[in-house]
């Protein structure tokens, strides 16, 4: 291995990649036979392929180790999908419990220092006794076991706890095998979940829900765990949050739990639990859109329709101050301060300036959509009714009625630990009312949100009482929740997709209201030219519901294509976004947060959640001709047009 990298890894990285100016060949004696004639690995790929699986027999301590020719001729493709079913959703798995605890407790995030610490809810008072028990048992780990409060989550109590970040318990199982007179470290287990990787090692909501669709199957058990995790935290914490985080205990993150619920209910629907799990996601996803999407602050009344307006003080903790420097730079020039005096004057409230609490009450609208950030919602997000989040909830409406007609015989019956504020334990809801509900709210994003001119979906701001101007690919939302009418979707065809799509799939927002980069308008994660997993799944599963197939296939391809090279010429990475229009290095995005899934060496551990995911679920759609041309490296242009 020592050999191979002082060889090819000429920026010593501890990559082989396109950028190393080493021969590209390295010479292999062959041991299974009694002569040692051996053979040339050639090209970035094959010696990429050999890095890795010297790395990994390495660290599994192996002192020799047999590597297979065809090991390094796998098709990169194959290799790929191989590597996210047997390896990367397995390392990315997590539980909360004695023996997960060590792996899931830490918080990697540059902000976040200290021992690692547990929040437990009050209604759950044998997981303190849990966790407790494991403190006293394994000092260890320096596990601070704190309870949470009584009643309503607070604004100002999540801020006086920001200095003592921890994780939140999350769903636990009694152990039904374990023998009389074990301890209570071992009567209970963690139900599994996953983790997006690199920094985030938390259980995030539509990070979570994406990453499901390429596990159910193969990971169907963690998928489960992942829907029992989300009930918990909306009996517990009011909402399913952005992350299991104390500091995220203000905010959500986009609602998906019914359609992950409905689809994982098809995988798994001749199992026992099905109908059980199912029923308690409903009746939880019912609950947080009561008590959370569709009330005050977060619904606008006059239009109907609803905004992400989460509760907080101060800037966000999990993001340092540097992160804001354009935000305090002129309060720190005003009061003779540096950037990070600034932001802790102003979060510990010695610096009072209502500017700065309007801008991180958009800040927070802003991480709670999920798109933080970009400047189709950054200074305005708490006053956009926007068209993905009424997108979400008009899928939630049709869900639930869904659900109720077909699973439950049209008639849901609401148990006390579900109902909102105003319900009756054990009304009784037919599908008529969600039906009624998901028909206006059609009517209204039809009505504030579709421009005939542009032929695309646009944000409403509550506030101004007009249309956004931004164009983001969050404008065929409505094809995959299926609020378009024929006319509506040929429009978006025809006009939306020309202005995002570009060589390696949709873009995440339109060149031209991003606007001319600049330090006065810096480059965000997720503007045009970057293209995300989510944006790329949605659009196909839209186009494919009214008939645009080819469409689909076309973005399906390209978005397959660039991942796939990029795992080809870079050392197998796959990471959290990409440069769409460039396929060459796509991977490496200069935006605000860098990228996630870059920081390793050797071997790709882990790639990234939501876009392992869009792998598995794209090649799912693609045909055996489409995965051929795939392997052999052939753009899109090659393949459809062949010479």
């Amino acid at each position: 291995m020592r050999d191979l990298l002082q060889r090819e890894d000429t920026d010593n990285d501890g990559l082989i990649t396109i950028d190393d100016g080493g021969p590209k060949d390295f010479p292999l004696g062959n041991y299974s036979t009694q002569h040692e004639t051996g053979f040339t690995v050639r090209g970035v790929y094959q010696l990429s392929c050999l890095l890795q699986e010297l790395y990994l027999a390495q660290k599994r301590g192996l002192g020799t180790v047999t590597i297979r020719r065809t090991q390094l001729e796998e098709d990169p493709v194959h290799r790929l999908t191989r590597l996210i079913k047997t390896s990367w959703w397995d390392n990315l798995t997590r539980r909360i419990d004695a023996d997960g605890i060590e792996l899931a407790a830490p918080d990697p995030k540059p902000s976040m220092k200290g021992a690692p610490r547990i929040y437990i809810p009050p209604e759950v008072p044998e997981q303190h006794a849990y966790y407790s028990a494991i403190s006293k048992e394994r000092p260890e780990l320096r596990l601070d076991v704190q309870w949470l409060p009584k009643g309503e989550m607070t604004a100002e109590y999540i801020k006086g706890i920001n200095h003592e970040p921890g994780i939140l318990a999350m769903e636990m199982e009694a152990e039904l095998d374990q023998p009389e007179g074990k301890g209570i470290t071992k009567q209970l287990k963690g139900c599994p979940f996953i983790v997006p990787g690199d920094q985030f090692n938390e259980l995030y909501n539509w990070d979570a829900c994406f990453c499901a669709l390429g596990m159910l199957d193969t990971h169907l058990p963690i998928v489960k765990g992942i829907i029992k995790n989300f009930i918990f935290e909306i009996k517990h914490y009011g909402k399913v949050l952005n992350a299991n985080r104390s500091y995220y205990l203000g905010r959500s993150q986009p609602p998906l739990l019914t359609w992950l619920a409905l689809k994982t209910f098809s995988a798994m629907k001749h199992q026992p639990d099905a109908l059980d799990i199912l029923k308690s996601a409903i009746l939880a996803a019912r609950k947080e859109y009561h008590v959370w999407w569709t009330s005050r602050p977060r619904l606008d009344e006059e239009s109907g329709l609803s905004r992400y307006r989460p509760i907080g003080k101060g800037s966000p903790p999990e993001c340092g101050a540097e992160v804001f420097s354009h935000v305090f730079t002129p309060y720190a020039k005003k009061y003779g301060m540096t950037v990070e005096e600034t932001c802790t004057a102003y979060n510990d409230g010695t610096l009072a300036e209502p500017e700065l609490d309007v801008f991180f009450d958009h800040d927070r609208a802003v991480r709670e959509n999920g798109h933080d950030t970009s400047n189709r919602v950054e200074g305005l997000c708490a006053d956009l009714a926007t068209v993905d989040l009424n997108c979400l909830l008009y899928r939630i409406e049709e869900d639930v009625a869904i659900a109720t007609e077909t699973y439950f015989d049209d008639s849901l019956t609401i148990p006390a630990e579900f109902c909102a504020p105003g319900d009756q334990p054990n009304t009784i809801e037919s599908s008529n009312f969600w039906l009624e509900r998901a028909r206006k709210r059609k009517d209204l994003i039809n009505k504030y949100c579709w421009n005939e001119e542009k032929g695309m979906y646009l944000d409403y701001n509550t506030v101004t009482k007009q249309q956004s101007t931004f164009e983001g690919v969050t404008c065929l939302w409505p094809l995959w929740c299926g609020i378009a009418s024929d006319k509506q979707a040929a429009r978006l065809v025809k006009d939306a997709i020309p202005t995002f799509e570009r060589v390696g799939g949709l873009a995440s927002t339109s060149k031209e209201t991003r606007g001319m980069v600049s330090e006065a308008n810096p480059q965000k994660q997720w503007d045009y030219p970057n293209g995300w997993a989510p944006h790329q799944i949605l659009a196909w599963d839209g186009l494919r519901r009214y008939g645009y197939f080819d469409e689909s296939a076309r973005l399906n391809y390209r978005w397959l294509h660039l991942l796939t090279e990029c795992f080809r010429n870079w050392n197998g990475s796959v990471v959290e976004k990409y440069n769409v229009t460039d396929l060459k290095r796509p991977h490496k995005v200069d935006a605000e947060y860098g990228n996630q899934g870059r920081n390793f060496k050797y071997a790709p551990q882990e790639g990234f959640g939501w876009t392992n995911a869009s792998y598995i679920y794209g090649l799912s759609l693609s045909t055996s001709e489409a995965k051929e041309a795939l392997a052999q490296g052939l753009p899109w242009e090659d393949f459809a047009c062949p010479s």
